[in-house]
């Protein structure tokens, strides 16, 4: 009885000595590969649907391996089939493959076929990794203490005023002492005959008043007309906006054509005001900013970026947790900058399509501007100065080519001006 007893406990030790073993290689299994590698091949090819910690266009991958083990059963075979060749697994028939298809409304992965399978052990190793711990940044208020600079502060302004105050007695002081030797010496002090006015001179004289009076009316007409001519001119104009929308970074930093977002400028009189969809076809997947990006609009510009991209879902009804519109939209209500009269006639298409003009040229670097203002007067003048500066693009376009010939040999010129073309005449820009 004895030696079955021990045959039985030596089974049960291998048992438990082989599930342990299982466990712990299990464990080990998502820390196979190289993390640092690993994030670089995530950035390049998953970090545009996938993140660690957040659902996004697909789920969130921090310890994916794991999990799939934990709930499904899948081994690390089963991953990389999936992230070679998704499509080939859902239309195979496996289950779990179509299972997270149809979750994610029948969007398949991207195949990745060009992945190796140890490049996809350094993409688990990195995803495996425990997220690090959050730093907790001590605040360290360099400045001087402010009580001791305003004590300091006090004692220099008590000096000043204690240092006034001898100085006027001591001259308070002299001059009594002058005047004391003056008597016992006899002299006699002859006090200076009281001038007249200087106001009651100048009224006196008739011809400084006439003069004065023509420099005040030049002078009130100089500035009337400034005033006068400053009437609807907004140049400067920088208005805050419901949502903060940044062209420095966007237009600047991330190289974003002008006409992304403003596409009717292409063909259409008006620039347009671009759709929140626009916005959205980006920041879908970005949402949040750099930490360094984030820091610098805090630190310069007093913004909080990634508090704006949450207006911005809001706006829009957008989910950013279960990654869906919910139908509840709040429209933005956006200051316009540029605002022309009624009777000015602008196109933008004539200028953007034909003419070829960079929107630099009205709008200036707004590839500079963190709050977009308005960069040109926008005046009568200014446009007629570009009118008679401003050389019209005819080459490869037949629409000025004859008209270029006719009057090439009208002004004898071999470039035409926007004013040579008419560009002056009233009909252009007025109704």
């Amino acid at each position: 009885m004895k030696k079955v007893i021990h045959r039985k406990l030596g089974i049960n030790i291998l048992h438990l000595g082989l599930v342990f073993l299982l466990t712990f290689s299990t464990a080990l299994s998502a820390q196979e590969g190289d993390p640092v590698n690993g994030k670089a091949i995530f950035n390049a090819n998953c970090a545009a649907c996938h993140k660690l910690d957040k659902k996004m266009t697909g789920p969130a991958l921090r310890n994916v391996e794991q999990r799939l083990a934990d709930s499904e059963g899948l081994d690390r075979e089963w991953l990389y089939a999936w992230i070679k060749n998704s499509a080939g697994m859902i239309k195979s028939g496996d289950a779990y493959a179509n299972k997270i298809y149809n979750e994610y409304g029948g969007t398949a992965m991207n195949a990745f076929p060009q992945l190796s399978n140890t490049d996809i052990d350094d993409i688990l190793a990195y995803t495996g990794a425990e997220p690090p711990a959050p730093v907790k940044e001590e605040v360290v208020d360099d400045r001087s203490n402010p009580e001791s600079d305003t004590s300091s502060n006090g004692l220099i302004l008590g000096a000043l005023a204690l240092l006034f105050a001898l100085l006027a007695g001591a001259l308070y002081l002299v001059n009594k002492t002058l005047r004391s030797f003056a008597e016992v010496k006899g002299v006699e002090l002859v006090d200076q005959p009281k001038r007249k006015p200087l106001w009651k001179a100048f009224v006196e004289n008739q011809f400084l008043i006439l003069v004065t009076a023509i420099l005040f009316l030049l002078a009130s007409a100089y500035f009337v007309y400034g005033y006068f001519m400053q009437v609807g001119v907004n140049q400067g104009y920088e208005p805050v906006q419901e949502i903060h929308y940044s062209h420095r970074i966007h237009a600047g930093d991330n190289g974003i054509d002008c006409k992304y977002c403003h596409s009717s400028a292409r063909v259409s009189k008006h620039s347009g005001i671009p759709s929140l969809n626009v916005c959205m076809n980006c920041h879908k997947s970005i949402y949040e900013v750099a930490e360094g990006t984030q820091a610098e609009g805090l630190a310069e510009y007093g913004v909080d970026y990634n508090a704006e991209i949450k207006k911005l879902y809001k706006a829009v009804g957008w989910d950013d947790v279960e990654q869906k519109y919910t139908g509840e939209t709040s429209p933005v209500k956006w200051t316009r900058i540029h605002n022309l009269p009624d009777f000015a006639y602008f196109n933008h298409s004539q200028h953007v399509s034909v003419a070829g003009v960079e929107c630099q040229t009205c709008h200036g670097p707004v590839e500079e501007m963190e709050v977009m203002y308005q960069y040109s007067p926008l005046t009568m003048g200014w446009c007629i100065n570009c009118h008679r500066e401003t050389n019209v693009k005819v080459k490869d376009n037949e629409y000025y080519t004859k008209i270029h010939e006719e009057l090439s040999k009208k002004y004898g010129v071999e470039q035409l001006t926007a004013a040579q073309m008419g560009g002056l005449e009233c009909g252009k820009c007025h109704y």
